[in-house]
């Protein structure tokens, strides 16, 4: 017969370094990397310092937890997406970039954006590791889109890494808008329509010859 209450302690002991990061996450995005003191994550959490000891021993390793747990998975998911798509360079630059909105940028993970962002400088070895881990890969993903865009004859010729800066930075910029400024100026968030609007405007000064499936 299953212990039942063993059973549940032991999901909840599994879970537990998830909740952790999580709860450090939205410390970190609040309060910054600097000012965020383990003790406040451990209350956050719910749980005792000694107990988030046992998982983590400082917030670079939290902060670590929150990367390879939630963000490094998802460039697996863009590298088969770049691989299934990979004839239709417009379609598969779409998607990407609609994944990255709705995976990260409009969720709390847009938060290691802005922390990224406001202090890189002081933490270079946190920046470093972010940029190994997931900006670098997924920098170079679009840029081999862009790319092989080009080669194909989609895309008008130019710089991938320019393009890619151009296309990708108004949607991080997004990101940042959202879990900062626009949370203290009570600003409009984001317009309805402003994907259609984004990729209308990408896509007639990307595309050699825009198409009406292109513009949907």
């Amino acid at each position: 017969m299953i212990n039942t209450d063993s059973h549940r302690r032991q999901r909840r002991k599994d879970a537990r370094p998830a909740e952790l990061a999580a709860a450090a996450l939205a410390l970190f995005v609040e309060k910054g990397f600097a000012a965020t003191r383990l003790d406040d994550v451990a209350s956050r959490a719910g749980v005792s310092k000694g107990t988030l000891y046992l998982y983590f021993d400082s917030k670079e390793a939290l902060f670590r937890a929150v990367i390879e747990e939630s963000i490094v998975p998802m460039i697996g998911e863009v590298e088969a997406m770049v691989e299934q798509f990979k004839d239709d360079p417009a379609h598969l630059l779409r998607s990407l970039l609609v994944f990255w909105w709705e995976r990260i940028g409009s969720t709390s993970l847009a938060g290691t954006c802005k922390l990224m962002l406001c202090e890189a400088g002081n933490f270079p070895e946190v920046a470093v590791y972010l940029n190994e881990r997931v900006i670098g890969p997924w920098h170079m993903l679009l840029n081999k889109v862009i790319e092989a865009g080009m080669q194909k004859g989609v895309f008008r010729q130019g710089n991938p890494e320019s393009v890619r800066q151009m296309v990708f930075s108004p949607l991080l910029l997004q990101s940042v808008w959202q879990c900062s400024l626009h949370m203290c100026s009570g600003a409009r968030p984001m317009p309805d329509n402003y994907f259609d609007t984004f990729f209308d405007v990408l896509f007639r000064g990307l595309l050699v010859e825009p198409t009406e499936e292109s513009q949907r």
